[in-house]
């Protein structure tokens, strides 16, 4: 039992995925699982081949070191058995999105992610035909993480593609600046030579084009993380930017939904699939980069029709409530109505309207970010590119064609909007509609091209920076 305890001992498993390990060999007589008096058995060389070969989903197969044991020493056999089985666990937990606490990054990151029991990783793996298709299972099913690990080994066929000028260390390079380094700065940028050893404009100018790419601060100053990301590779960034999107793939749950809708925030966009099909897709605006859109899973339950707009605190603080105190009537004159709350503080409420900030309609789905997506009076803004304006909520181009997909038949677009003005009105949805806020920067098509979208929040540089570090 003394050995089994350490060959339980792996950092990222907790006290009770270890307790539970060991449980699960206690109820079993302390009989193995994975191997015999020859070593392993097919199933157990199916996990231990599936452990080596992480890497093909982006996981880093030094994370799962095989332990070595020699055939017939049943000491060594029986820990053998038991750090497999850890090994096991931890995999299906890492796979599942376990390797990084989104909410650790930003309180605007909360999936719930589906991380497996060391109960249930086991009990499926012993009952699979094929241990290592039942572990490799627990990676994203879903066809765009399909279409990135196909991107991944494409990418790492070409790992070696890209020369590179060595750039020196020093102090960060700012716009008029000269140094001995810009030459070797430019090269590296694939910018011609010049007269003088000035950071100029089209030095900055490539310089912020690199750092939006790379996924930093495009600031266009030559700072020490800039630097750091001039001496990786460009085929070498490419792999880590994959694997970053590959692991919020995880954050989403197994099941999307047989219906479901998918708004991909820097991208601006909102999808409806059914059974796999698109059915409806539109134009979005999103929250600005200080109002981020928050990031989840959740199910759609009813929309409100000639929907009331209540101030959130933070314009409420920053706008209302300045105005008010210079002017009493700085509401009113508006067409806001204002009341106060139980506790003394004020609520100020937008009521149904042509000018409603909501629009006509807005979908709920209740969530601790009190976000959702509606209608918008301002519906110009949907002519731009770059479309983040918002308080974090989602505006939607043509609302009441997404009622009609997700309210059914008994309510067509012509009878909704026959109660435009009529009162507001709650309609709740025939079934919850699964309903998933998600951050794809790079996207691989079903021709195989990738799609890289401007990382809006700096979700993604966070995300691959967390990876990094935990390596």
């Amino acid at each position: 039992m003394k050995h089994a305890a350490e060959a339980v001992r792996i950092p990222r498993l907790s006290e009770r995925e270890r307790s539970e390990i060991l449980a699960a060999y206690e109820a079993n007589a302390y009989k193995p699982f994975w191997t015999d008096a020859k070593g392993w058995t097919q199933a157990g060389g199916r996990i231990a081949t599936r452990l080596g070969a992480a890497g093909e989903d982006g996981l880093r197969p030094s994370d799962y070191p095989l332990p070595d044991f020699e055939a017939g020493k049943h000491a060594a056999l029986a820990e053998a058995d038991v750090r497999l089985s850890a090994l096991a666990v931890l995999y299906a937990r890492d796979a599942r999105g376990g390797r990084i606490d989104p909410r650790r990054l930003s309180k605007l990151l909360t999936p719930t992610l589906y991380l497996p029991s060391a109960p249930e990783v086991l009990a499926t793996l012993q009952a699979a035909p094929d241990a290592g298709v039942a572990l490799a299972a627990y990676n994203p099913p879903h066809e765009g993480y399909r279409r990135l690990k196909a991107k991944l080994v494409e990418i790492r066929q070409h790992l070696d593609d890209t020369p590179l000028v060595r750039i020196p260390t020093g102090p960060a390079l700012k716009l008029g600046m000269r140094d001995a380094r810009v030459p070797l700065v430019r090269a590296r940028l694939g910018l011609g030579p010049s007269e003088e050893p000035v950071f100029d404009r089209s030095t900055v100018t490539a310089l912020v084009e690199f750092q939006k790419k790379a996924g930093i601060p495009a600031t266009g100053i030559l700072s020490t993380q800039t630097l750091a990301a001039l001496g990786t590779p460009a085929a070498e960034r490419g792999e880590q930017d994959i694997v970053a999107q590959m692991e919020r793939w995880r954050w989403l749950p197994p099941e999307l939904g047989a219906s479901h809708i998918m708004v991909n925030v820097p991208e601006f966009r909102v999808r409806v699939m059914r059974d796999g099909q698109l059915i409806h897709e539109t134009r979005a605006i999103v929250g600005k980069p200080e109002s981020a859109t928050p990031i989840f899973s959740h199910k759609m339950d009813h929309v409100i029709v000639n929907p009331s707009w209540y101030v959130p605190p933070s314009i409420l603080k920053k706008e209302f409530l300045p105005g008010l105190a210079a002017d009493p009537d700085y509401a009113a004159r508006r067409g806001y109505v204002v009341t106060r709350t139980k506790g003394g503080g004020i609520s100020v409420r937008q009521p149904p309207g042509e000018r409603n900030a909501l629009g006509w309609i807005k979908f709920m789905f209740p969530n601790e970010h009190a976000v959702y997506l509606h209608d918008t009076p301002n519906r110009r803004l949907f002519a731009t590119e770059r479309r983040a304006y918002s308080h974090g909520c989602v505006r939607v181009e043509n609302p009441f064609a997404l009622a009609d997909v997700v309210l059914g038949s008994e309510w067509t677009q012509e009878r909704l909007k026959r109660l435009i003005g009529s009162g507001e009105r709650r309609i709740n949805l025939p079934q919850p509609f699964a309903i998933h806020l998600v951050y794809n920067t790079h996207v691989v098509g079903a021709d195989g091209k990738l799609t890289v979208f401007d990382d809006l929040y700096g979700f993604h540089r966070l995300v691959r920076q967390a990876l990094e570090q935990r390596g």
